[in-house]
């Protein structure tokens, strides 16, 4: 599974892990990336998304239909 949110288009970032003795060696921050179901009524089917946890929360206050507008509108497929 890719590190990337369907929403929100949040993606890894990148930097250094920087030891005491001061070196530096690259790494990620990954987001924190889940796969949830749900009901698409509309569409009278379950639609699974790769979503940020930030991701759920604004599925939770807006809707998923609105959210799924909101994927399809980026061009993303659901």
């Amino acid at each position: 599974m890719s590190a990337h949110c369907q929403l929100t288009g949040t993606k890894p970032g990148f930097g250094n892990t920087v030891s005491h003795s001061h070196r530096r060696t690259s790494r990620r921050f990954d987001p924190n990336i889940q796969r949830k179901r749900y009901w698409l009524p509309s569409e009278g089917r379950h639609v699974r998304l790769t979503l940020s946890t930030k991701a759920i929360k604004t599925v939770d206050v807006i809707g998923i239909e609105a959210a799924v507008a909101r994927i399809r509108a980026r061009g993303g497929k659901v």
